[in-house]
């Protein structure tokens, strides 16, 4: 019998460019002026929102596997997690080429377009712990369905959430008067709690790097603009700046 060629280049079943949607994907970069460098911006940006994408889908079931007590399948997605997040701080690198002259050539075409309007950074912001109602007053031109996802964010449990019934399912006390008891007790017998010892690390280092992500947006922010006002009507560096003492979890600082 012949080998099946249903498959692969002589199948020509699938391509490159038709799996990853190219021609749709590459037309999607489209600036506002003739300035060179806005073709970057909006390439990092757009990047930025797909990596966002791949994380609200990895902790969504980093959660569930913490929630079924599948330890360690939360584990590996958070190695994936971590790695994603150290790309985000290294892409304001890229961002970072571009001069302060070179941004004001095309600053003004954005107002009043903002990156806090980015609708997956507050949902990730929600789904590690960090909730905040008010934002569905203040995030201008979201539609009704990033509206209704940030709603069932804040009503869903939260990282934190799912890593208290890990801990109540190995017996351990989660009320708010025992939660510090049951961290010590998992730190002091490594022998019997290594995996929620090692999955608390996991929540941390989700922390830090995600704080490391925003000290580096604001030093590129007071880079670039210096104290100026945000495109989006916010105080700038200044609202960043605050920004960067946000912790997601209680352990960190809350």
């Amino acid at each position: 019998m012949p080998p099946d060629r249903r498959f692969g280049e002589e199948g020509a079943r699938l391509s490159y460019g038709g799996y990853l949607r190219l021609p749709e994907l590459l037309a999607q970069q489209e600036p506002e002026s003739s300035a060179p460098d806005e073709l970057l911006f909006i390439t990092v940006h757009q990047v930025y929102e797909l990596w966002f994408k791949l994380l609200l889908h990895e902790l969504e079931s980093a959660r569930e596997a913490m929630s079924a007590g599948e330890l360690w399948k939360a584990r590996h997605l958070f190695k994936r997690v971590h790695a994603v997040e150290r790309v985000l701080v290294g892409q304001v690198d890229v961002l970072e080429t571009m001069t302060p002259q070179d941004f004001l050539e095309f600053r003004a075409k954005l107002a009043p377009a903002s990156g806090f309007q980015s609708v997956q950074f507050r949902e990730l912001e929600f789904l590690s712990g960090a909730k905040d109602p008010r934002y569905l007053q203040r995030v201008r031109n979201a539609g009704e369905d990033e509206l209704a996802r940030l709603r069932r964010r804040l009503e869903e449990p939260t990282l934190w959430d799912a890593y208290l019934t890990a801990l109540s399912q190995r017996g351990l006390p989660i009320s708010d008067e025992e939660i510090m008891g049951s961290l010590l007790a998992v730190a002091r017998d490594r022998g019997a709690h290594d995996d929620l010892w090692q999955l608390a690390e996991d929540l941390l280092t989700h922390d830090e790097t995600c704080a490391m992500w925003r000290m580096r947006h604001v030093q590129m922010v007071e880079r670039q603009i210096g104290t100026k006002s945000g495109t989006g009507g916010s105080t700038g560096a200044p609202y960043l700046r605050e920004r960067t003492r946000l912790h997601y979890f209680p352990c960190c600082g809350n």
